[in-house]
């Protein structure tokens, strides 16, 4: 086998193994944003969020579990992603890649908020005051939030950087790129106003509505084309690239 071919089957793998992870990922991300926060966390409400825990309170475990499984596969798809756009430019794709493992690593620390909420959940009895709980738990949700949100605005930058770079290949379809750059401006522009504009909530969360869709289908587009498409035939740079402009190493 060929150093080319060999290159080629690498390719291949990373798309297979990125696009599985991204799918897993959109899966659980659903289950643990979508259903278990989503139904159990009450806005402006700790007491009735408290209760919801304390009553769900394998749900919310489960959760944090798929988390942890969203955590594992960010870490794989920052793998996946560089071997795979490597060809295309060596060293945007290492940023891209270090950009998707420091937003994993922010992921890390907002998951340890959870758990600490679950330990708040089954601490009833013990030396916390039963008034103190409620309060307790919602700051560690809280704090979830916050570093998650700051996390995200770094994740939009490291769509930014797959999106530039798959919108100058021949072989990936335009509109996954521009879902990808779309859905990267989406991130860093509504993560940044709910980190440092809470005065802008009500206003963030309609753009945040509006913009779901380009931010869904961005990166689950590009998965699906991994999976099934990534790395059957080698990445080819747009005419507008130049070895120099390239930095090929």
């Amino acid at each position: 086998m060929t150093y080319l071919e060999i290159e080629q089957s690498d390719q291949r793998n990373a798309a297979v193994t990125g696009g599985i992870a991204i799918i897993i990922m959109a899966l659980a991300s659903a289950f643990s944003y979508g259903l278990v926060l989503e139904s159990l966390v009450i806005q402006d409400d700790m007491n009735a969020t408290f209760q919801n825990i304390l009553s769900s309170n394998g749900l919310f475990t489960a959760g944090i579990l798929g988390w942890l499984i969203i955590l594992i596969c960010d870490i794989v798809v920052a793998w996946s992603f560089y071997i795979f756009l490597k060809p295309l430019h060596k060293n945007l794709s290492l940023l891209a890649s270090w950009l998707r493992l420091t937003y994993a690593g922010i992921l890390g620390v907002a998951i340890l908020n959870l758990v600490i909420v679950i330990i708040l959940a089954n601490s009833t009895g013990s030396f916390f005051s039963t008034n103190d709980l409620p309060v307790l738990a919602n700051v560690f949700l809280e704090a979830f939030k916050m570093i998650w949100s700051i996390g995200l605005i770094i994740f939009g930058g490291h769509l930014m950087m797959v999106g530039y770079l798959t919108f100058r290949s021949k072989n990936i379809p335009k509109p996954i790129s521009i879902l990808l750059l779309i859905a990267s401006f989406a991130y860093m522009i509504i993560h940044v106003c709910y980190t440092f504009l809470p005065q802008l909530n009500a206003f963030t969360s309609v753009l945040e509505v509006v913009l779901t869709i380009p931010m869904v289908l961005g990166e689950l587009g590009f998965g699906i084309w991994l999976l099934f498409k990534g790395g059957k035939v080698p990445l080819v740079r747009d005419a507008g690239f130049t070895k120099k402009q390239m930095n090929i190493q």
